[in-house]
């Protein structure tokens, strides 16, 4: 709580510098919500766990405040909602549950097998600072394209692993790495259905690259609406531990919103 609060604080700081009339000659307040599609990356080979991830579909959104350091470049500071994970939905591994053990007279194995539903459910607050460039379709049209990137701070809100389905629990016959096969346990299926809290298993902080490229249209002089396509990776590995693997975020991003425009008297008289 304590580094999600200095993120708001950090925030809520940058962009009331921005506002202040005596600093900025431009600026422009926007707020955007829409759609990712996360997915978990950099699982290794070795462990089923963190392997055969696809991408899922959540929320995103969020505000921003940009400085117009010139007419077409400029800095934006924003504050994210970031939905992350991915999604397996087929036959896969699962830790073997101690309640199973005793299935077993001699090795447990480490994992055992099933075909059920699977999704990582990981959100952040992402603070991005992106450095933007503008162009105009013309002198006076009133749509721009434009493109930024640059860094991203995250910090972990809440983690889940929904698990849904029911399935026969098979085990992996031992010496066919080549050709695995497989050997039935459970006569009758095995109900998955449960939602379990990961966030303890995570790093709370982590970073990364965000960018994406818009178009905004001028509604008024102040007043613009955009919609935008990009996308984030994250640089850090988010397990603690690695009985589960390591893997990395990521998530193609699609937005639209609505932006403000304020203008102080020095920059309308063209000094910029």
């Amino acid at each position: 709580m304590k580094m999600k609060k200095r993120i708001l604080q950090l925030t809520f700081a940058v962009l009331l510098l921005l506002c202040n009339n005596g600093f900025a000659q431009k600026i422009t307040i926007g707020v955007k919500g829409g759609f990712s599609i996360p997915n978990l990356t950099g699982g290794s080979s070795d462990n089923p766990l963190n392997t055969g991830y696809s991408s899922r579909f959540a929320a995103d959104g969020g505000a921003y405040g940009e400085y117009h350091v010139t007419k077409k470049f400029s800095v934006t500071v924003g504050l994210e909602y970031s939905s992350q994970g991915g999604l397996k939905n087929k036959f896969q591994a699962f830790p073997t549950p101690i309640e199973l053990s005793s299935q077993f007279p001699g090795t447990v194995p480490q994992y055992l097998y099933a075909n059920f539903r699977s999704e990582a459910k990981i959100n952040y607050i992402l603070l991005p600072v992106l450095a933007r460039y503008t162009w105009k379709i013309s002198k006076n049209s009133p749509i721009k394209v434009y493109a930024a990137v640059g860094p991203f701070a995250g910090y972990l809100l809440n983690a889940h692993q929904v698990t849904s389905g029911s399935s026969t629990i098979s085990m992996l016959n031992p010496g066919n790495a080549n050709n695995p096969t497989y050997t039935q346990l459970s006569p009758q299926p095995i109900d998955f259905n449960a939602n379990t809290s990961i966030k303890s298993d995570l790093y709370k902080f982590n970073a990364g690259i965000n960018g994406f490229v818009g178009i905004s249209y001028n509604l008024t002089k102040q007043y613009s609406f955009f919609v935008e396509g990009g996308g984030n990776y994250g640089f850090l590995a988010i397990q603690k531990g690695s009985a589960n693997g390591k893997n990395k975020t990521g998530a193609g991003v699609a937005t639209f919103g609505f932006a403000y425009t304020m203008q102080n008297k020095y920059y309308r008289q063209g000094h910029r």
